[in-house]
């Protein structure tokens, strides 16, 4: 029986399946002197055992009445529990790179990967339990049906891999739908990437914006200044047949025209 009944509004299923738990562990191999961060630690399936095989083990959890059960249970232990928003954290308040571990809230997990993209300097690798059709949306390829602005802007940052599924009844209350466990590894700050961020993310949210487009009316006046055949881009593609590459060199050259 549950001492703390999940909340609907900060998203909550418990994880409560003990091989699940181990098979996450397993995956994650944690080692002694990681510094890791659990972002929604809930009643600590995670977090107990994983606090037994690292030095130093720090938490994230929104609900109050939460971190007052977990700092109770992990009083003069190696686990910090701190009470705060993710989506508001600000990662780079830690002097080291950290591991990071969690059950992503369906209601925010897109927002909540957004906002880790913009710590991925500190961030050494990231696994996180996703709703199944976002962690297919994640690593989908050019050309098919799940490819959109999500699977482009995560794959300029990342490796990312499908681990596992994880059935609705290994959570309290159950969700609807499956689960999925994802790594996460940055790329190297060598690859190619976008000369301007700000301007990549335009150019790939316009693209994606109305999706049965064909590129050329998507991108409006932009359009006008890609050379397409020089690119060996039809005009007439969708956004869903553009490589994550493709939308890299789409965006530089516009920046070279002026746009921002």
């Amino acid at each position: 029986m549950l001492l703390h009944k999940a909340r609907k509004r900060f998203g909550q299923n418990f994880l409560i399946d003990n091989v699940i738990i181990d098979k996450i562990l397993a995956s994650f191999s944690p080692q002694a002197e990681d510094f890791v961060i659990e972002i929604g630690p809930g009643l600590s399936a995670i977090t107990k055992p994983l606090s037994c095989l690292v030095n130093k083990l720090t938490c994230i959890e929104i609900d109050r009445d939460l971190v007052r059960v977990l700092k109770k249970k992990f009083d003069n232990c190696n686990v910090c529990i701190i009470e705060a928003d993710a989506l508001k954290f600000d990662f780079n308040q830690f002097n080291c790179k950290a591991r990071v571990i969690g059950n992503l809230p369906y209601n925010i997990s897109t927002q909540l990967l957004f906002r880790l993209m913009e710590f991925d300097e500190k961030i050494i690798d990231g696994y996180f339990m996703l709703q199944r059709e976002v962690v297919e949306r994640m690593i989908s390829r050019p050309s098919s049906s799940n490819y959109g602005r999500l699977s482009v802007m995560l794959q300029e940052r990342y490796k990312i891999e499908k681990l596992f599924d994880i059935s609705p009844s290994s959570f309290n209350p159950e969700p609807k739908v499956f689960s999925s466990f994802v790594r996460l590894i940055p790329l190297s700050v060598d690859r190619i990437k976008p000369i301007n961020y700000d301007l990549f993310s335009k150019v790939v949210s316009q693209s994606f914006s109305q999706k049965r487009k064909i590129l050329s009316n998507s991108l409006g006046e932009w359009s006008n200044y890609i050379p397409w055949d020089k690119l060996n881009i039809s005009p007439k593609s969708r956004a869903e047949n553009i490589s994550v590459h493709e939308f890299i060199e789409i965006s530089d050259i516009l920046y070279e025209y002026g746009f921002c």
